[in-house]
């Protein structure tokens, strides 16, 4: 067969390729390994790529009890980050505050408190008084505040949920479900990062709290020695059961975790720890390629330089079970050799992803510039080519 024939058969299985590497550019879906919780509601992610690693009626309407709390929290850092409300604002202690059951951080009627030992009250000590008070001094009342909460459940993405407090204190039309707790804690770790705003999300790693010379601690048992624990709330009533939200972060991978229904403080305390510890043994991010690192070389026909790297648009790091890890196939494929000149970007193979069957292909780009060569260089070239050939290349796996 003729060389241009050769060439332009090749260039029209690469357009076809392109064209699959399209239709596949969805995200790679994971599969969760066979795991198991007592929790009636339970929802664990991944923070980096939103992966879903293990899932148990997480749609389900479900009572938050002072989880919502999260939310109250979330509406007083939007404010700070916002400009419009300061840590040392203060605000006066109502009587609806002083007067409120359940979880209380001892607060006294009439006198003024700021913003700063309430968040530390609301996220410590789950103080339902604290919560109160902060969302009277941020909107006026307790109901023009639950208004806000809404507005950014519904912005973030919250699709089933209705606050009707800043407690979660119960109410027949208090509602969520794991899956949106999960978007929420996800949203507020995003938006607040602790190394732009120290002084907000880390208040959820404390293990105590003192306040009015009554030391109380976190009722969140995951900072109490679960490696990389920072956060973040529990909840129990009656009709909820026991829950929790938490989350944490090892070796640069964070984990959200959202359970419910549990029968127990302490059945919570020892799910939550099993089931993250689970999670990071279970799962891990795998960086096989950063963005512009060189996936492999191809040959180059007729140009100044003899190689061409191939590179991806966007770094291929996948989270993926021990499982997947040994079931996961990458294969390369490209046209050899490449035609000059080339410019840097130009697609000229595919990377291919497969884990059990599924499959994802990546378009491989050139690295670099490889101009065409001169007349006579071209020539000698082209002899070398119709004596000696062009070197296979090969599909290869990693």
């Amino acid at each position: 067969m003729a060389i241009d024939e050769d060439l332009t058969m090749t260039l029209e299985f690469w357009a076809r390729s392109f064209l699959v590497a399209a239709l596949f550019g969805a995200a790679m879906p994971v599969f969760a390994a066979e795991i198991t919780s007592p929790a009636k509601q339970a929802h664990v992610t991944d923070f980096a790529s939103g992966k879903v690693l293990f899932s148990k009626d997480a749609d389900a309407p479900m009572k938050p009890a002072s989880m919502a709390k999260i939310m109250t929290v979330f509406v007083a850092f939007q404010r700070i980050a916002d400009g419009q409300l300061g840590m040392d604002d203060k605000f006066t202690i109502s009587e609806k505050a002083w007067k409120k059951g359940g979880s209380r951080t001892f607060l006294e009627v009439g006198r003024t408190v700021s913003v700063r030992e309430l968040l530390y009250g609301i996220i410590v000590q789950s103080g339902n008084d604290a919560a109160i008070v902060l969302a009277e001094g941020i909107s006026g009342t307790e109901d023009a505040f639950v208004q806000e909460m809404n507005f950014w459940a519904k912005k973030i993405g919250m699709k089933n949920t209705n606050f009707r407090n800043s407690t979660g204190w119960p109410d027949p039309e208090l509602t969520t479900t794991a899956a949106d707790l999960s978007i929420m804690t996800t949203e507020l770790i995003r938006r607040f990062p602790a190394d732009e705003y120290p002084d907000l999300y880390p208040i959820f790693a404390k293990r105590e709290y003192t306040y009015n010379k009554i030391r109380q601690p976190n009722r969140n048992p995951l900072v109490y020695g679960t490696v990389g624990a920072d956060g973040l709330k529990t909840g129990h009533t009656q009709e909820s059961g026991y829950g929790l939200v938490g989350s944490a972060e090892r070796d640069g991978q964070r984990v959200i975790m959202v359970l419910n229904g549990m029968t127990s403080m302490k059945q919570r305390s020892a799910e939550s720890r099993r089931l993250m510890d689970l999670m990071f043994r279970e799962f891990k991010t795998y960086r096989f390629f950063d963005k512009g690192q060189p996936v492999d070389q191809a040959n180059v026909w007729l140009g100044d330089a003899t190689k061409v790297d191939l590179v991806l648009d966007a770094s291929l790091h996948l989270l993926l079970s021990y499982k997947e890890r040994r079931d996961l196939k990458l294969s390369v494929q490209w046209l050899d050799p490449v035609p000059a000149p080339i410019v840097a970007g130009d697609q000229l193979g595919i990377l291919t992803v497969d884990i059990n069957g599924d499959t994802r292909k990546l378009v491989l780009r050139a690295g670099q510039d490889v101009p065409v060569l001169g007349v006579f260089d071209r020539v000698s070239a082209a002899v070398k080519y119709l004596i000696f050939g062009a070197p296979v290349t090969p599909s290869i796996a990693k």
